[in-house]
Formats: C-alpha cells, structure tokens, sequence
C-alpha cells in the first residue's frame, strides 16, 4: 500500500448485531489499511457513534434490534450528508435494500463479501460514487420499486431538467456507465459528467443509486429497458 492511500484511507464504523461479523470486518479492514473507528451493535448506538467519531463510510446492517438500519441510516445522514452508508445483508434481494437507496445509502453488500472486495467498496464509495452490482440493483428496483409500500420520492421535480438531461437520467436508469452513456448518445465522457452533476444537483441526488430508484419511480425506466451497463464511477 502506497503512502498516498494511507494518507487517504477512509474512516470506518461498522454496525452490526453480530459481534463476529464486526470483528472479522474489522480485522479485514485494518489489515488493508482502512481505519476502524468504532463498532456498533445496533442503529441506536450507530447513530450516537457517528455523531462522536464522524466516519467517512458507515457500514450498516440492515436488522437490528433496538433501532434497525433503515432509520439509523436516516439519522446519520440527517446529521452528516457528506457520510457514506454501506448497507449490510444476507440476501440479495432484501426489500429493504430498495428503501435504503431510497433514503440515500450509497450501496450495499453482501456479509459473504470476499475481503478484497469489502475493502475497494469502502474505498470506491469514499470518493463519491455508489456501489451497485448492475444485475443485482436491477432485480431489486425491478421487484419492489412499482410495489404500494414502496417510500414516497423525496426527490426534485423532473421538469427541472433539461431534454438532454432527462435523457441522461433515463440512461443512468438503464445501468449505464458514463462512458457508455457517452457512446450512447454521441458526446465526450466530460460532457456526460457535466449532464450527471448538473441532474444530482437539480433532483438533490446524493448518487447514481438514487439516479437508478428516481427513473423507476418517476416511470422514465421500465424493467424490460435495463441494459447491461455498470454502475459505478460517474
């Protein structure tokens, strides 16, 4: 590891029930250089933990007692919206994982994740981008965003947006990656990153995650429409 990625390795709190998933995120974590602030055995203490040691990347599971991870989310983002939530779950297509993206988590996990890939998904969603395995995020849109107990939008008005940029959401919908988009619609990946920025700040959206719930709920994209493209980056 480089003096350049010490320097800049994000600092952690992992919340979870289970004290053996704690300490083996944690052993995992520091090894590779990533900085374990605290451990949290439920949203409650999440939230207090987080409001003391100001993590840049929270990773949360999703059912606790006392206080679950979807309010606990809510909670720390309301008090820091600069933090990055990293949702924790067993299954892939958790319904609550919907509403976590929903409510401004960043992205989410599988508790079987090999140690490599928990450690880039802290350090990738520490710079700003979501961490969303296209097939997977596609299926769990699919399956609960048409769904009646699905969270209301929180989200800015469409009519906001430009032609060019609503096309450049319904795109972001899709799955695709800026250089795909760019190829898509014939223009420079710099372009295609002024269109997204300029979106996330019209609708208020912390990320592409929230790119991908606001095209389904707002109807821009159906779910025969996903295409194949990543997700991460923007």
């Amino acid at each position: 590891m480089t003096a350049a990625e010490t320097a800049s390795a994000p600092r952690v709190l992992v919340v979870d029930d289970q004290t053996l998933i704690r300490t083996g995120f944690r052993l995992i974590l520091t090894a590779r250089g990533i900085d374990v602030v605290g451990e949290a055995a439920d949203g409650a203490q999440a939230v207090v933990m987080a409001r003391e040691m100001k993590p840049d990347v929270v990773l949360m599971d999703i059912r606790m007692p006392n206080m679950d991870g979807l309010e606990a989310t809510r909670r720390i983002l309301a008090l820091d919206p600069d933090c990055r939530v990293l949702m924790l779950t067993t299954f892939d297509l958790d319904r609550y994982v919907y509403t976590a993206l929903s409510i401004g988590a960043s992205g989410f996990l599988l508790k079987d994740v090999t140690p490599q890939h928990l450690a880039a998904a802290v350090r990738l969603v520490d710079t700003g981008d979501a961490l969303l395995a296209p097939s997977i995020t596609r299926r769990l849109v699919e399956r609960f965003a048409t769904e009646s107990a699905r969270p209301p939008a929180v989200h800015g008005d469409l009519r906001a947006l430009t032609p060019r940029e609503l096309e450049v959401l319904t795109h972001l919908g899709r799955g695709l990656s800026n250089a795909e988009l760019a190829t898509e619609l014939t223009l420079s990946e710099a372009t295609v990153k002024s269109h997204v920025a300029r979106i996330f700040s019209k609708l208020n959206l912390r990320d592409r995650a929230q790119a991908v719930v606001i095209a389904y709920e707002k109807g821009l994209v159906r779910p025969s429409d996903s295409g194949t493209g990543g997700l991460t980056g923007r």
